[in-house]
């Protein structure tokens, strides 16, 4: 039986991944696998390299033939230096840096948050503004009550003092309407 190590393809259009798997070669190319000895995803930068090297080596050792791709990704991982007795066996693979953790940036960008000052931040929306203005001055709001009933009695004196001058200018508009109306009796 004819055995390779080949790469099976999963993923989305534009979006690969890929099993490293030990396969018959007559078989499809994601028909039935022997074994999985490992991941590859060259989306990401640098690209995801998973290979359980002891494995790798037990087939390479028992005569599987690997496929260019996956000669590629085993020189980079040092497996195939190892298995020819070449230098260089550690490999070049890069690794992606250890991710931050979220739940200590929340809760620094919470602190942070807390030290940053109340006013001016943000802006409240109309309704927010008017119940926190209500909330910290209710001694305001009862000089605002007695106020409008001040304002009333102001209005009712103003119509009262503009009362003479709406007279005198219908009084004067009169006078004019008045010989237009006395030849037609």
């Amino acid at each position: 039986m004819a055995v390779k190590i080949r790469l099976v393809r999963l993923g989305k259009i534009r979006t690969p991944h890929y099993r490293i798997v030990v396969a018959d070669s007559r078989k499809a190319r994601n028909g039935l696998k022997i074994e999985e000895i490992g991941r590859y995803s060259p989306a990401s930068d640098p690209s995801l390299i998973e290979v359980k090297s002891d494995r790798a080596q037990h087939w390479l050792k028992s005569g599987a033939q690997p496929t260019p791709a996956v000669e590629a990704i085993l020189k980079v991982t040092g497996d195939w230096q190892k298995f020819k007795g070449l230098p260089g066996a550690e490999g070049t693979l890069k690794t992606l840096p250890p991710r931050a953790d979220k739940r200590a940036a929340y809760e620094a960008a919470v602190k942070a948050a807390m030290n940053e000052p109340k006013d001016g931040a943000t802006t409240m929306k109309k309704r927010a503004a008017e119940k926190l203005a209500a909330k910290s001055a209710p001694a305001e709001e009862v000089a605002e009550v007695a106020a409008p009933e001040a304002s009333a009695e102001a209005v009712v004196e103003t119509p009262t003092e503009s009362a003479p001058e709406v007279v005198a200018e219908a009084t004067s508009e009169t006078p004019a309407e008045a010989p237009a109306e006395t030849p037609a009796e």
